[in-house]
């Protein structure tokens, strides 16, 4: 990691400089004229295109000196941007731009970024349209003696929106070099993810759910909602475990399941187990006397972040096709329920503190012990008892044929069929979370394009 110095400008600085505001102006307005793979395909549009590109290259060029340690990717951008031109706005390339940004050699904590490709924004657009945006870094001390300990992830890079063009007006919480537009695939090094928007929408969403539920919130819980910067870094601890889980420990081939077409519960079962491995985790960091005292504080409420953020938020956001997240709220709270450390009685909801560790905790093994046995499984057994394992504690729907077992499935014939007789809402929400979902759509939706800062 290398030690450098903030920016000469400070955050507010930056996000309200005249540069970046004609920056994010023109970006906004060459959208407009941008079609799905980023090109400018009507001869009419482009002067315009030209117009505004050179204004982006204009602003970028004046914003940095502000971020000197992003001196050869701006340089670079420039160049992109300038032969994007050239080229006449066809399907934009910026794959030196993105070889030279290089923000996981710098964790640096309050250190900015100014971060311009044309992309798509996972859980907003799928448009490869030129995106803008101005981040900060969060690398608290504790998460780096982490990283540099048990937790090594060198790819992983927390941030904070300070402003952003439209395309994260959104959901998304993401910043991925494989949404950029590029002529072929690189090796990615980095991934950065907005601890910032992912706090402001938990302590909002919590907040709602645990007053309609009537939840009484142990005092450390109580902390974590009202405090943004104790949330942020939380889900930072939280994020840097489940990121370098997806490929550790005893998995199949391959966990992730890129690009494979494959039905969607077994991905709700490894976003699941990374997750709690994270909270398993955080409950030995959290008895560890030789953990500081911080480490062990935020290991506790990564505990909570994580049994509230899937039971309230992850169960029932988004629509009702093939939602993995969702199903692994669903499967998390029914688990929690049916070994009664999750009671809902008289209306209210109440939860056994002292119990639910282990609880969860038996979860996240019955995954780790899935995942075990399937290297030594056909493709269609270890689909099968992914689906048992989910299947005994989430109720499928009544018309599923999945749940009439083997039998009833064309196991004959080339996996893609045993895909597609999953429905699109295998498992359905139960009447709790119908009920739920009913109060808390309007909080849910409100949550789009939340940053720390206007939470």
């Amino acid at each position: 990691m290398t030690t450098l110095a903030s920016s000469p400008l400070s955050s507010t600085a930056l996000a309200e400089h005249p540069a970046w505001l004609r920056l994010k102006a023109a970006a906004g307005a060459l959208q407009q004229l941008q079609v799905k793979d980023g090109s400018v395909p009507e001869p009419a549009d482009r002067p315009k295109a030209a117009e505004l590109n050179a204004a982006i290259v204009e602003a970028v060029t004046e914003l940095a000196p502000a971020f000197p340690h992003d001196s050869a990717y701006l340089t670079a951008l420039v160049k992109d941007l300038l032969a994007w031109a050239e080229s006449g706005f066809g399907i934009p390339d910026f794959l030196d731009s993105l070889l030279a940004f290089q923000p996981q050699q710098h964790r640096v904590d309050g250190l900015t970024h100014l971060v311009l490709f044309p992309m798509y924004t996972q859980n907003g657009s799928s448009n490869r349209l030129v995106e803008a945006v101005l981040i900060e870094v969060i690398w608290p001390e504790f998460i780096a003696d982490l990283e540099a300990g048990d937790y090594s992830n060198g790819l992983f890079v927390p941030i904070r929106f300070l402003d952003f063009t439209e395309g994260y007006n959104t959901n998304s919480a993401v910043l991925f070099p494989e949404t950029v537009a590029v002529r072929e695939t690189p090796t990615f090094t980095w991934g950065a993810i907005f601890a910032d928007r992912e706090a402001a929408r938990f302590r909002r969403v919590v907040e709602a759910a645990a007053d309609i539920t009537r939840l009484d919130l142990p005092a450390e819980a109580r902390e974590l909602l009202a405090d943004q910067k104790l949330a942020e870094e939380t889900f930072v601890m939280w994020d840097l475990i489940h990121d370098r889980t997806h490929m550790r420990g005893d998995l199949p081939f391959d966990p992730f399941m890129i690009k494979q077409r494959m039905p969607f519960f077994l991905y709700s079962l490894e976003e699941l187990r990374c997750d709690l491995t994270a909270f398993r985790e955080s409950v030995r960091i959290a008895k560890d006397e030789e953990a500081s005292p911080e480490t062990r504080r935020h290991a506790r409420l990564v505990q909570y972040a994580v049994i509230f953020d899937r039971i309230f938020r992850f169960a029932i956001t988004g629509s009702r096709v093939r939602n993995y997240d969702g199903l692994g709220g669903q499967l998390l709270f029914a688990w929690m329920h049916q070994h009664r450390v999750l009671h809902w009685t008289d209306t209210k909801l109440t939860i056994d503190w002292d119990e639910v560790a282990d609880v969860v905790v038996a979860l996240g093994e019955e995954i780790e012990q899935l995942y075990w046995r399937s290297i030594d499984r056909p493709k269609t057994a270890h689909w099968l008892a992914a689906y048992e394992l989910v299947s005994k504690t989430v109720t499928p729907h009544p018309a599923s044929v999945w749940a009439k077992g083997p039998d009833a499935l064309p196991l004959s014939g080339p996996p893609r069929g045993l895909t597609d007789a999953v429905l699109d809402d295998e498992f359905p929400l139960s009447m709790f979370f119908e009920a739920l979902d009913r109060k808390m759509k309007p909080v849910i939706e409100s949550t789009a394009g939340i940053t720390g800062a206007s939470a």
